[in-house]
């Protein structure tokens, strides 16, 4: 089971989403993965964390109604100094969504978007150091930005978050690039240019961990959830996209034939 004490500087280290339904999507995801729930902290405005087996993976929180907020999965990445890493995203084409403010002792977060319109989170952690468990079945397991503009993109998060990067490929067909840290690949850009359709823009998703993605996908439908891209082998796993109840989209990766189950249980 990968799990870590603290995450890289530049690293994915928390999801967490934002519902117009808390109770609706707290149902949802313990079901779907087998998850608990802690009881909402009201101090910070209903905000819940999501367990797996008592470790923490994975954040919620009611919108505001009318707020004109869709449904939405957020990505964090880990910084040392969040003050330091807004204003060095705003010097880098970025936007201030969110200014970094304290979370009590948990830690400093912050919301910016990337010159192509992303948005991606900011976790500077104090007692709250992120998920403790990735890569697994339940389990926040891989993160990725489709980007409009793939140089800027990665320019932006090389400058402001220091990755030490790995291009994948460079080609008209498939450009990508990951986030490296020693010998493990963290996150991904690609360069969706090609494909994203007119008015989605520039976003960064979730991959949620499954043995089975098919499997996962049939109950995603029986839970209220509905399929938006059905299963499909690629070198990198068999990779599906989902919506839960209330319209928000996450991603599922299970182990295939190309890149088996690491845990020998699976």
């Amino acid at each position: 089971m990968p799990t870590r004490e603290t995450a890289p500087i530049g690293a994915p280290c928390w999801v967490d989403l934002m519902t117009s339904d808390t109770e609706r999507s707290r149902s949802f995801y313990c079901e779907l993965f087998g998850w608990s729930a802690e009881e909402p902290a009201q101090e910070f405005g209903g905000y819940f964390n999501f367990t797996k087996d008592g470790i923490r993976v994975a954040g919620c929180m009611g919108s505001q109604p009318d707020a004109g907020v869709r449904d939405v999965w957020s990505v964090y990445l880990a910084t040392d100094d969040a003050r330091k890493t807004v204003d060095t995203a705003a010097a880098n084409g970025g936007q201030v969504i969110v200014p970094a403010m304290d979370v009590g002792d948990l830690g400093t977060m912050a919301v910016v978007t990337d010159p192509g319109g992303a948005a991606v989170g900011l976790w500077q952690p104090g007692l709250h150091q992120g998920f403790g468990v990735f890569g697994e079945s339940g389990a926040p397991s891989w993160f990725e930005l489709h980007a409009r503009d793939y140089q800027a993109a990665v320019a932006f998060y090389v400058d402001v978050f220091r990755w030490d990067t790995n291009v994948v490929s460079d080609t008209p067909e498939f450009r990508y690039t990951t986030l490296r840290h020693g010998e493990d690949w963290l996150a991904g850009i690609m360069d969706a240019s090609s494909f994203l359709p007119d008015g989605v823009p520039a976003h960064w998703s979730v991959y949620f961990g499954v043995d089975d993605a098919d499997a996962a996908l049939a109950k995603i439908t029986d839970l209220g959830g509905s399929t938006v891209l059905a299963a499909e082998d690629t070198p990198y796993g068999r990779l599906a996209t989902a919506t839960d109840p209330t319209g928000a989209q996450f991603k599922l990766v299970a182990p295939n034939e190309a890149m088996p189950a690491t845990n020998p249980s699976e």
